[in-house]
């Protein structure tokens, strides 16, 4: 359906380099990263809004690279909604359709269907200024979606909204998707939104693909220490390999297989680190004694730093684990992890 191939974009202070990425139709693609990786200068080359110094933009068979963006059959929702304040919500939903040649009947039909899969109907006759944070996106998103394109930009629709408008506008999105039969495409720099509303996902830095895939790919097997850290992995170490062993510093970490490559990096995710005031007698191929270095208080977890030698491991636990293990800075207690738990890069 999409297809980007080698897209260079050059801004001055910025660029993109060599980009490939391609989406499939009717499929829910995410671009994830910090701010400033590219993520919307990228949703903006493909909608034809950012001059392309080189490579292509192909849209079904098309090849759209120089094709204004009213020619593309794409739609964007920006995350400031950019909604017009002296229009009723009503008049902003019907703008695009003044552009498209629309019969009556369907012109109906579209504007029907929309308020009632965004519950608008009791909001059509107010202003933008007079709509909340959630309600503003759910009116920009039927503006969007009325004239059918082929392809919607969400250039990160939910970052604005507080955590109970989050999972409505998700909601509404997860439906949309599914009965509008568009290809979204949704920039974002929050994991849990992409996790739960992509089919596959690209990260990206500093104007550069990290990583393309399934999101249980990125989010189990990240290629990079750059992905490893954004998809929530604090235990990354550099490590040189010893037959199934990984050292890192004075430490020698059994992974279960052995390792073409002299050196790499190690990642095991902090909810698979299980902290024990007593070593473990299971199946985990791993067990160190410590101090607890730190404990942080993530709301409904916790994140005990625990220092091995010169090595500091992050195990994310729970409350009530923290409290019946008595855990506190400086005592000693063991960490235990599975060589399965290991992911190598």
């Amino acid at each position: 359906m999409i297809r980007v191939e080698n897209l260079n974009v050059d801004l001055g202070e910025f660029s993109l380099e060599n980009i490939d990425i391609s989406v499939d139709k009717n499929q829910f693609f995410v671009l994830m990263g910090p701010t400033g990786a590219g993520k919307t200068v990228l949703l903006e080359a493909i909608a034809g809004l950012v001059p392309v110094k080189s490579g292509k933009v192909i849209i079904g068979n098309r090849d759209v690279t120089r094709l204004p963006p009213e020619k593309r059959g794409i739609s964007i929702v920006y995350q400031d909604y950019a909604l017009f304040p002296h229009l009723t919500v009503y008049n902003n939903i019907i703008y695009g359709l003044h552009f498209h040649r629309v019969e009556k009947r369907e012109y109906r039909r579209r504007i029907d269907e929309l308020v009632r899969q965004l519950d608008l109907n009791h909001l059509l006759h107010r202003y933008p200024t007079t709509l909340s944070g959630g309600e503003l996106q759910r009116v920009a998103l039927a503006r969007a979606l009325i004239i059918y394109p082929d392809i919607l930009l969400l250039d990160e629709p939910l970052s604005a909204l507080d955590p109970g408008f989050r999972e409505e506008i998700r909601l509404h999105l997860k439906r949309l998707h599914k009965t509008s039969g568009s290809t979204f495409i949704m920039v974002t720099h929050d994991f849990a939104d992409a996790i739960a509303l992509a089919d596959k996902a690209s990260v990206i830095n500093n104007g550069r693909i990290e990583q393309t895939g399934e999101m249980s790919d990125i989010f189990e097997r990240p290629c990079s220490t750059f992905v490893a850290d954004f998809v929530g992995i604090r235990n990354i170490f550099p490590v040189t390999y010893e037959k199934t062993k990984a050292a890192v510093d004075d430490l020698k970490i059994e992974t279960g297989r052995e390792w073409p490559q002299d050196q790499g990096y190690i990642a095991i995710r902090p909810e698979d680190v299980v902290v024990s005031t007593s070593p473990l007698s299971s199946s985990m191929r791993n067990c160190f004694q410590g101090r607890v270095s730190a404990v942080f208080n993530k709301g409904f977890f916790y994140d005990v730093e625990v220092k091995v030698g010169s090595t500091a491991f992050s195990s994310l636990i729970t409350k009530k684990s923290l409290f019946d293990l008595r855990i506190h800075e400086g005592m000693e207690i063991y960490i235990a992890f599975k060589a399965t738990a290991i992911h190598a890069f």
